[in-house]
Parts: structure tokens; C-alpha cells; sequence
């Protein structure tokens, strides 16, 4: 394993502005908010933070507070975070984003789980693990890599932790390596309804809704990414404020949840992006793990914890009939991306699971 340390060359960053300052900006229609995606104006207004206010450089030393490496796993680079705890028979728990997140995502939560040996890495096709370069890189082989990993890393018990495609990719981890995965907390899990709904919540049923609201308004950047990833790569690769526009659509939850996320953490993780030129990649995470969807013939037997913040579609009757579920937890505040939108709830849930494990 290799010591890695963020040094993005400075010509880089002027080659950024300079697109930033010379955006060619499209039409948009009056009125319609964001009925028909991200509106000009919010990809306007943070584009010119990304310009004239944001600091790259103050992130990046941020960043750097945090220990990382690069090994190659199966033909392919991973970079990860590792940061041990003091205390020498911590935990050791693995943390997994998702899309179009980075293992920035975890930077802040790592300071409130000191009691756990961290590892956050970097999705194979995301960020500093650069681009994949072979097919095949979805879930499943996403997961056999990263068992790899805790397993050169000598850690032979451990949990893990993942929302968004983590979600996917952690429990994946358990059924991979029961022996090893000691127990699965995930977030923004997402449960399909597979009966009547009799029985279920007010609240359950209008979670349980949300999956057909998604498909039938917001999917569309999955549609594309899961079939046509290759054609939509140009325009990420080539424009910041196309690739800012792409991703803020989705962290701001196509305009349900605006101002969740902190403006300068959705240009964090667009700016690892792009300055790592892994959009094209990164997207075709969805094309890998189509397969990866379909719902197991028996639930997982690895106990699990799960969190429901706002905006999540998780139901607790669906997600038991997957997984072995032992911990649930729902919060009021937070939402999607609550690494960043509620780190202190997160990580209170996570620290409550595995200490009742």
C-alpha cells in the first residue's frame, strides 16, 4: 500500500476557472421551478460561489487531515482513508458512499466515531480511485474488493456502513464474508413494495409511495446512467457547470431539498469530481449494477441496523423481507445525505448499533 496525500496542480484549478468564467449558459423556461430539472438560477448562483468564493485549497488541506493510501485490488486502484482510533481494540467499521457522493462525504463524521478504526474508501470509478478500466465494476465486485481491502488491512471482524449505493454495497459485504462483516448499518436504503400495504403507517405508506413518485418524475438520470452512461460522459467531462447542474439536481433532491445540503459540500464533492475527471465513470456504477437491483431469494442473515431520515423511502416490513434487520431508528431532521446533513444523528445511530451487537 502506497501513502496518498490530495495535491491537485495548480493549472488545473486555472483551467477550471476559466471554464467556470467562460459558461455558455442554456434557455430555460419561465415559471416551472424545478418541474423540468435544476432551475439556472441555483447552478448560477453556486457556480459563482464555485468561482469567486469557494476554496479548493482550504478543502483539500481538510482533507488531508485524514490519513489515506492506494493499493490495487483486482486490477484496479483504490484509495481510502484510514484513520485508527486510540483506543487499540476499537471496532474496525468501514464506511461506503454513494452517487455522486465522495469519501468526502465522511470527513466530518470521521472526528464523532473515534471509538471505531476507520476506513472510507473511494468507490472504484469515483474520485481518487480513478476511472475503472474494465467492465463489470458494479456492486457485487465493488463489495469482493473491499472485503479485500479490510482483509489486507488485517482486519478479520468488522462492520460496515453505507447509504445510497453503499447501501447496496455493505449489505452486499455481509452476504459475501458472513464470517468476517459483524454487522450492516445503512441509510437512505431504498424498499420496494411487494404486497397491498395493509397494516402499514400513514407515514410507512407514504414512504412506501415515494418509490413510485421517484420513477415516475426523477429517475431519468439513472435511466441515462444505467444505459447510455458513455453518451452523457462528454458533456461531464467537459463542463464544470454541466457537471454542477448533473449532480446538484440530485443533492438537492430535485428541489424538494435545496438547502440541505451545505453549499460548499456539494461543491466538494462535484470539484473532487471534476478535477479527478471521474464523472464518466462514476456514472457507470449504474450500468454495472443493474443486475444488482433484483431482490434476493432469501434474506441476508447479518444483522442489520437502519436509519430513516427525511425523504427516505424505507419500510421496515420490505426491509426485513432482504435483510436481518435487529436496529431501526427514524429521525425527524436530516434527509438523503446525512454524512453531511446530520453527522451527529448518524453517527449516534451507528455508535448504538454496534455497541448493542
Amino acid at each position: 500500500m502506497d501513502e496518498f496525500r490530495i495535491a491537485i496542480p495548480q493549472d488545473l484549478l486555472d483551467d477550471l476557472r476559466e471554464r467556470l468564467r467562460r459558461t455558455r449558459w442554456p434557455d430555460a423556461l419561465d415559471g416551472v421551478g424545478w418541474s423540468y430539472g435544476v432551475p439556472p438560477e441555483a447552478v448560477r448562483e453556486l457556480a459563482g460561489r464555485w468561482l469567486r468564493g469557494y476554496s479548493w485549497r482550504e478543502h483539500e488541506a481538510r482533507l488531508n487531515e485524514l490519513p489515506q493510501y492506494t493499493t490495487v485490488i483486482d486490477g484496479q486502484r483504490v484509495h481510502f482513508a484510514h484513520v485508527r482510533s486510540a483506543a487499540p481494540d476499537a471496532l474496525p467499521l468501514m464506511l461506503v458512499h454513494g452517487w455522486p457522493s465522495t469519501f468526502a462525504d465522511f470527513s466530518r463524521i470521521a472526528r464523532l466515531l473515534g471509538d471505531f478504526h476507520l476506513v472510507i474508501p473511494s468507490v472504484p470509478g469515483f474520485a481518487f480511485s480513478g476511472p475503472t478500466t474494465s467492465p463489470g465494476w458494479g456492486v457485487r465486485r465493488v463489495a469482493a474488493a473491499f472485503a479485500e481491502l479490510m482483509d489486507r488491512l488485517g482486519y478479520t471482524r468488522y462492520g460496515v456502513q453505507g447509504g445510497d449505493f453503499g447501501s447496496l454495497v455493505a449489505p452486499a459485504m455481509g452476504r459475501l464474508a458472513p464470517g468476517h462483516v459483524a454487522g450492516v448499518h445503512v441509510n437512505a436504503l431504498t424498499t420496494f413494495v411487494t404486497d397491498d400495504m395493509a397494516g402499514l403507517t400513514e407515514a410507512e405508506v407514504a414512504r412506501a409511495r415515494g418509490v413510485d413518485r421517484w420513477q415516475a418524475e426523477y429517475s431519468g438520470y439513472a435511466t441515462i446512467q444505467g444505459t447510455r452512461p458513455q453518451a452523457l460522459a462528454y458533456g461531464l467531462a467537459d463542463s464544470p457547470a454541466g457537471l454542477l447542474g448533473w449532480h446538484l439536481d440530485t443533492f438537492a433532491s430535485w428541489g424538494q431539498d435545496p438547502g440541505g445540503v451545505a453549499p460548499d459540500d456539494v461543491l466538494t464533492d462535484v470539484a473532487i469530481t471534476w478535477l479527478t475527471n471521474t464523472a464518466g465513470s462514476a456514472a457507470r456504477l449504474y450500468r454495472e449494477s443493474a443486475a444488482d437491483w433484483e431482490r434476493p431469494a432469501e434474506p441476508g442473515k447479518t444483522p442489520t441496523g437502519v436509519a430513516v431520515f427525511p425523504g427516505d423511502s424505507t419500510v421496515r416490513r420490505y426491509a426485513a423481507q432482504v435483510h436481518h434487520v435487529v436496529h431501526w431508528s427514524e429521525f425527524a431532521t436530516g434527509g438523503h445525505y446525512a454524512a453531511l446533513q446530520a453527522p451527529e444523528l448518524l453517527a449516534g445511530d451507528v455508535r448504538a448499533f454496534f455497541t448493542n451487537l
